[in-house]
This record gives C-alpha cells, structure tokens and sequence, in this order.
C-alpha cells in the first residue's frame, strides 16, 4: 500500500503536469517535486526520436546543460537503451558492479557515486515505448528498490499521458495553423483583383480604381444595380488593403429592422432598451482597426445617418444608451443600388453624409453594359460548377452562345451564375446546349414565337375584340357599349363600321 507521503506526492505531481500546456516546463515541475522527495539524487527524464531512432535527454535534474547534452543513446545501448528497447523496467542495485551502466553524462565521478542505485522505468504510450524516467538513489536494500521502482512506474505513466495529451494538442495547434494559413491563402486569392472577371473598357477602368485605393484609408462608396458584384469589389479593396489581416465586418442595413440598425452598428449599454439584457458590442468596435462594408446604405433612417455622420467626421461614437464616447479607428466602405442623389434631393437621405461617404465613388456597370464579358463569366462559372458537381462538361454550343448574349440580363451577374449552375445540373452530355438554359432566356427567334403580323394589324384586331366584347355584355346596346370602352358614341359606331360589325346581331 502507497504511504501518506507517495499519495501527496502522486497529486502534486498530477497538479504540476496540469498546470500547462508546455511540456518541458510541466516535466521540469515534477523533477523538482521529486528532488525533494526521500533520497532521489540525479533524476531524468528521456524521450524517443522516432525519425532519428535516438534517445536523448528532455529534462533533468542534478545534471549540467554539458551532462545533458551528452545523454544520447541507441536503441539498446546501455541501461536506459535496454529499457526503452524492451519496455521492462531495470533496477541496478549497485552502479559499479554493473558493465552495462555506461554513465555517458560523467556526472557521477566520486567513489561515493559508484555505492548508488540506479532505476529506469519506460514510458509507455500503450505498448509503444516513447520515453524513459531513470533516478539515482543511495542502496537501500532490494525491497526498498522494488518499492520504489514500482512508484516511480506510476510516475511515469502520468508522465506518458501528459506527453500525449500535449502531443495531441501540438498536433491540433499545427493542423489549426496550416488551416489559417490554407484560408487565409485561398480568401486572399478569391478576392485578389484579377479574379474580378472583365476585360471590358468599364471594368478595366474599375480594376484601376481599386488598385488606387486600396492602400489608402479613403471612404469608397460602391455604385451599381443588384447583382452586379458590389460586395466582391469592397472584399479586394479590404484583401488588398493595409488591414487585410485585421476584422473585415459585412453589414446589410437592408437586412436588420430599422429600429435596430442603430444598436447593430454601435452598440448597446444594459437596460438602454426593452430586451437590451447586457451590454453589446457593435459592428464598429468589432471591426476596430480593420474595415466594415456597408451594403444597402441608402436604406438606413434619417437618426442613424446622423450617428454614422459622426464616425466618419469625428470618428467617434456612443453606444445607444451610453455616454462614453469610444474612438472609432475603421475604414468604411459603402455600397448601394439606390439613386442616393434623388435621395439627396427629396431629404431621405443626408446631404453631408453622401459627400462624406462619396470620397471615392465606384461605379460597376450592369451586364447588359458589358456584353463582351458575358462569355468570359459564363466560361469562368462553367469551370466553377462543373467542377462543384464532378461533372465533365467542356463547353456551349453556338445556340446557347447565342441566348447568352442576346439576353438582357436584369439580374446582372448573380443571374448568369446562376444560369449556369442550373445548366450544369441539368446537363448530361459534354456541352451546355439550348434548351439546357433557363426558358426566361428563351426569344421569339429561338422558341418560334416571332410575330408575324403588324403593329397596325395587331391594334386592330385588338380594337375589333374589344368592339365585339362590349356589344356582347350590353346586348347591342351602343350608348352603353360607348360608356364601357369611355368613348363617344359616335366614335364607337365609326369604329364598328370600320370593322363591319353589326350591333342588331347582338340584340
């Protein structure tokens, strides 16, 4: 049975290997436990080089930096060599009757020395040997060693879960940082300038303007229709900017009830509101030092507009609810699909701020203003997509070329990839044809529907119907017939005369 004093000694030990994440402090921890425990001279700790198939010392107590640097054993070689090959503990009662103990650390030199014993235990991960934990100690007798060895085969268990719970851990912590930087790589790729698609004169004119400003602090303001790609072009300002590694916030003012918009973008205190349980951060502070994208600004109310004056004048703000005022270091890039001028004009919308916030106005062009990069998005998003769904698709026909650019795209890009995506699921061959295509893309030459008649002849007809309808629902009767279409009477008969209709036959 363990004494009161191993029993303190095994928690200590067990509260030092808690204490950290760094294993070589944790170990350290425990020698020093252990050197003040009953008669443990030179402790050691070694562990396994599995690349380079050597045992070196990791920490050590008693022993000098030189002593520890020379520690380094074979597999097999000497007593802690033995061990580690075998996995079976060796108790060495006397260290100078024993031709295997090697003493490679020339630590032990004194005739005093050659009296102590000498205990190695492995340690285990399993049944893999990962390491040794070796002690010097005075001779005490043989049941005194095993005693101890068996103490010391308990220690070193703890030790072996430590060193790979923390292996673990490292292994994590490494797969944790390729990831970041796998992300990082791929975020900074998918949203670097030459992966906007467009060789059109009004979207090289764009790739222009963003190499210009992104490295500054400015104010941009992104103009353009839905879906023309506003929050891809403020994700390469940011990604190209002096604060790419610091917070990129996306707000859409559009999204968030107006009565919030307010507390979303700078803050709350506790109790400020019915519902405010405790204070929050807005998107301004989380964006501190780094940017924040406002999309849809043209449909925020005329209060937050005077809040979000402040920040971009003062750079300053308070949390609703608050006093304090708190510093506002972040680049605003705002976006809208709204006339912010007509805005100006009927007072929905700031004058003070739109020329704040129009510092640097970018304007990206809709599709149907930009017919020759139709193809080249269309190639992009069939690469895209095809690949999404492992499908070996390699390009259009003609036909379907054809549709693509006669249409008018009202939907802007979002709308051609998602054109394209459909296409792709639906396609069971090597070429996106025709009727692979949305119907909405579907013209009068393509579907067989072009008119064939004229404009003249199609009001006609159309007048004639009407004619005819009327008399219908008033049984002849042409003051009410005339009533019904809201004309004269007399233009009524002029017209049903022209058309050889008869009102008796309605009769």
């Amino acid at each position: 049975m363990k004494t009161i004093e191993e029993i303190t000694l095994l928690y200590e030990i067990s509260e030092k290997l808690n204490e950290h994440l760094d294993l070589r402090k944790s170990l350290y921890n425990v020698l020093d436990i252990l050197a003040n425990f009953s008669n443990m001279l030179r402790t050691t700790i070694t562990i396994l080089d599995s690349v380079r198939n050597e045992i070196s010392i990791e920490v050590a107590h008693g022993l000098t930096q030189s002593a520890i640097e020379k520690g380094k054993y074979q597999i097999g070689e000497g007593i802690t060599g033995k061990v580690i090959e075998t996995g079976i503990p060796l108790i060495i009662p006397k260290i100078a009757d024993e031709p295997l103990f090697l003493n490679k650390t020339a630590s032990r030199k004194t005739k005093n020395d050659k009296e102590l014993s000498f205990i190695c235990v492995p340690i285990k991960d399993g049944a893999k040997v990962i390491g040794s934990f070796s002690s010097d100690m005075p001779f005490e007798g043989d049941e005194a060693l095993r005693s101890r060895e068996k103490l010391m085969s308990v220690i070193a268990t703890m030790i072996a879960r430590q060193v790979i719970n923390l292996e673990k851990i490292n292994i994590e912590k490494e797969k944790l940082r390729a990831e970041n930087k796998r992300l990082k790589i791929e975020i900074e790729n998918k949203y670097s300038i030459k992966n906007l698609i467009g060789s059109s004169s009004k979207m090289r004119e764009v790739f222009q303007m963003i190499a210009q400003v992104s490295k500054s602090n400015a104010t941009v303001l992104i103009r353009g229709e839905s879906g023309t790609g506003k929050e891809l072009v403020a994700n390469s300002i940011h990604y190209n900017s002096n604060r790419a590694n610091l917070p990129f916030i996306k707000v859409n003012t559009a999204a968030i009830p107006s009565n919030l918009v307010e507390s979303e973008l700078f803050g709350h205190e506790k109790g400020s509101f019915t519902g405010a349980i405790k204070q929050k951060p807005g998107k301004f502070e989380i964006a501190s030092k780094g940017t924040i994208f406002l999309d849809e600004i043209g449909s925020i109310n005329l209060d937050v507009q005077a809040k979000l004056l402040r920040v971009l004048q003062e750079r300053e703000f308070e949390h609703v609810g608050g006093l304090k005022s708190i510093k506002a270091d972040v680049r605003v890039i705002a976006a809208t699909n709204r006339n912010l001028e007509e805005a100006v004009s009927n007072e929905s919308f700031r004058g003070d701020l739109y020329y704040r916030l129009n510092v640097f106005p970018i304007y990206l062009p809709p599709l149907r203003e930009r017919k020759t990069d139709i193809l080249l998005l269309a190639d992009y998003f069939l690469e895209k997509y095809s690949k999404e769904y492992n499908k070996e698709i390699r390009r259009f026909s003609t036909p379907a070329i054809d549709m693509l650019m006669d249409y008018h795209w009202p939907g802007n890009v979002r709308e051609l990839e998602n054109c394209i995506e459909r296409s792709v699921l639906l396609c069971e061959e090597g070429v996106i044809h025709s009727y692979h295509l949305p119907p909405t893309l579907q013209t009068g030459k393509e579907s067989g529907t072009i008119p064939s008649r004229s404009m003249e002849e199609a009001i006609d007809n159309l007048e004639k119907e009407m004619i005819i309808d009327s008399l219908k629902n008033t049984r002849g009767n042409i003051s009410m017939a005339a009533k019904m279409l809201k004309t004269t009477v007399r233009k009524f008969s002029y017209k049903a005369n022209k058309h050889n209709i008869s009102y008796q036959q309605y009769r």
